[in-house]
Parts: structure tokens; C-alpha cells; sequence
């Protein structure tokens, strides 16, 4: 089941909160911020990937590189 709040309501019952759940709260939200920021990746590594990927594809079309299969590349990720 799926409930909805209006950001509104949701303010309101924030507002209701004893000052120790508002921190606790707080806490979590700048940990999950944390978090979420730790997924990205830089503009380097973007850029350092696609770079590496280029070069993969020149050395297949030149013979050099064999690609894995669909199958053995989504073996790879992890569960």
C-alpha cells in the first residue's frame, strides 16, 4: 500500500515533533544526503569511463579486444 502527504502535511507533522525526533530526524536526512553523494561519480571518472570505453571499442574493431557476451556481462553485477 501506497500513502501519500501533502509536503504540507508532512511539514506540519515535522513541526509536531518533540526537539530529539526533530534531531534524530536531521541526522538522517544529512546521512542519507552523505549517502546519495557518495553514489555519484565525478565528472573525471565520467569522462575517464567513457574514454576507456572508446578505446575498448577501437581495439575490438581492430581485432585486438573480444567482447563478453550480454550473459557474461549481467553475470557480473552483483545481486
Amino acid at each position: 500500500m501506497k500513502a501519500t502527504i501533502s509536503m504540507d502535511s508532512l511539514w506540519q507533522t515535522i513541526q509536531s515533533l518533540s526537539t530529539q525526533n526533530k534531531k534524530w530526524l536531521s541526522d538522517k536526512l544529512i546521512q542519507d544526503l552523505h549517502e546519495e553523494k557518495d553514489k555519484r561519480i565525478s565528472k573525471e571518472e565520467l569522462l575517464a569511463k567513457i574514454d576507456n570505453g572508446l578505446k575498448e571499442i577501437r581495439l575490438y574493431q581492430e581485432g585486438k579486444l573480444e567482447l563478453k557476451t550480454l550473459e557474461e556481462a549481467l553475470d557480473e553485477i552483483p545481486d
